[in-house]
Order: structure tokens, then sequence, then C-alpha cells
């Protein structure tokens, strides 16, 4: 079975579905995730930012917010709790990309795991070009 870390980028399609691009792709792999086709592991970052993306998005209100939160959880991710470890190499990672600790964290996951990380935030790839091991999501094939 294929794993993942998956960043919020992809998580926050699947409820501001409007006007959003790799929508189908981001359809599918939750489909393929609630068949039990992939498995998928994730910090337990995700989870705040996904609460605030969306508390900041005007088509959700405090309810629907909460709601998106718990279907996440159902979903029975593999969660894993902040690491010294992955928490110093996203420092590093942030540091030599110029890129945020919460993006990289993700990144640093994935390598630490020796699974691929998969994102929907081009301009955080754009900035790592020359790291493997990521996945797009409009790459996504299930």
């Amino acid at each position: 079975m294929n794993r993942y870390v998956l960043d919020t980028s992809v998580v926050v399609k699947w409820f501001t579905e409007y006007n959003e691009d790799d929508i189908d792709a981001a359809i599918s792999l939750r489909e393929d995730i609630l068949e039990g086709r992939i498995s998928i592991v994730i910090p337990d970052l995700l989870f705040y930012e996904l609460s605030n993306a969306l508390r900041y998005n005007s088509a959700f209100d405090r309810k629907d917010v909460k709601d998106a939160l718990q279907s996440i959880m159902d979903m029975e991710f593999d969660v894993r709790e902040v690491n010294d470890e992955v928490l110093n190499n996203a420092v590093s990672i942030a540091f030599k990309y110029n890129v945020t600790v919460y993006d990289a964290y993700f990144l640093s996951l994935a390598i630490k795991e020796n699974i691929p990380y998969m994102t929907a935030d081009y301009k955080f790839i754009k900035r790592l070009k020359r790291l493997k091991n990521i996945i797009l999501l409009s790459d996504y094939l299930s």
C-alpha cells in the first residue's frame, strides 16, 4: 500500500472546492484514502493549519470548521506528534530554502518516514526544485 505525508494544502481542497485547482485529483485522493487504497501520515500541525485556513474562509462558520476537523479526525490518519529530529530538520530546510518552518515540517516528516510528500503548494515546491520524493497533487493518479 502506498503511503504519503499530506500537506494541509491538499486537505483544504476537500472543503473549499469552489474555484480550486486540482479538485479532481484531490477528490480522487480522498476516495483512495477512504477506500483504504493508500495510507496517510500527517503531523498534528495539520489540524491547526486546517482549522485556521477554514476559520478565515468566509463560507465557513464555527460549526462548519468543527465538522470539517472532525471529518479529518474520523479518517484515522497516522498522526505524528512533534518530534525533535523532525523539527530540527525542518528548521534547517526552512533556512536553506527560505520557506516557513510550518511548511518545512511536513517535508521533514516525509524524509524521516521515508515516504513521499504530497502537496498542492506550488510556490513552496518551486523553492525546493532539487529535492526528490515530492509529489504534486496535480500529478496524482489513483
